[in-house]
């Protein structure tokens, strides 16, 4: 007979990547996790693809968060994360990209350690990386480029607020990535023209990077602004900044086979 007065076990929540949004870009180990889960919590720029590996029998969760559209709010889904470990040995949190760049996993993880729930964090292909490649634009190039910097252009991210230095990116990184600074692209623009940013200096845009559905507006500094207006480019997308998104013209039609 059991004893309902008998503490629960405690599961482990794992921090799994999805990544950029390809399903063959997922890890191993994060499709057996979702294979064997008892519980998951995902956020919205997780693919179908992805979605569809979940067991069946698991209890599934929208924890999504998108611009003026939150499902739950980062407190909700760090309790949500504590509860759900009382009983359940296999809890995902399931974020876009990896869960270490610009997907708050740290301050998940922390919150966990600190409430002595078990916790591990599986990496996921960033879309910074996998989106450009897709498109034949590579970060890093020895006739172009050798150095990249990955910035978040969000106008905030929770209680902190990042103080990005332009100047400093722009006069100190050949490549620069953009996560989440479509919305404020406007004021980007401006700080890295202030940096003395050349304006034909070339810009990408990449929105859903790695889906079938995956959209691209190349452009220059001085006029992917007006090119967003012009062609009602929206989020989620990242930018790329940079020579290196020239080659796009070479080395897209290879990139997509």
């Amino acid at each position: 007979m059991s004893n309902k007065n008998q503490p629960k076990c405690l599961g482990k929540v794992y921090l799994v990547g999805a990544g950029p949004g390809d399903p063959g870009l997922f890890t191993l180990k994060g499709k057996v996790l979702l294979e064997n889960a008892d519980v998951v919590v995902y956020d919205a720029l997780v693919s179908p693809e992805i979605l569809a590996m979940i067991n069946p029998h698991a209890e599934k969760i929208n924890g999504g968060k998108r611009r003026g559209r939150h499902s739950l709010l980062q407190e909700e889904i760090t309790q949500l994360l504590r509860e759900k470990a009382q009983g359940n040995p296999v809890v995902v949190r399931l974020k876009g990209g990896d869960p270490f760049v610009f997907g708050r996993g740290g301050e998940e993880m922390e919150d966990l350690i600190k409430a002595n729930v078990p916790v591990e964090v599986i990496p996921g292909v960033t879309s910074g990386i996998a989106a450009p490649a897709y498109l034949g634009i590579p970060l890093t190039h020895r006739s172009y480029s050798s150095s990249v910097t990955f910035v978040t252009g969000h106008e905030a991210a929770g209680k902190y607020r990042p103080d990005v230095n332009w100047q400093a990116i722009a006069q100190g990184s050949e490549t620069i990535v953009i996560y989440m600074g479509l919305h404020n692209l406007a004021y980007i623009v401006q700080q890295l023209t202030t940096a003395m940013c050349s304006p034909t200096t070339p810009v990408a845009l990449i929105r859903w990077g790695t889906r079938p559905e995956q959209e691209k507006l190349i452009g220059t500094v001085g006029t992917i602004v007006e090119l967003v207006e012009k062609t009602g480019f929206e989020a989620p997308a990242i930018a790329v900044i940079g020579n290196v998104v020239n080659l796009h013209q070479i080395l897209s039609t290879q990139a997509s086979c």
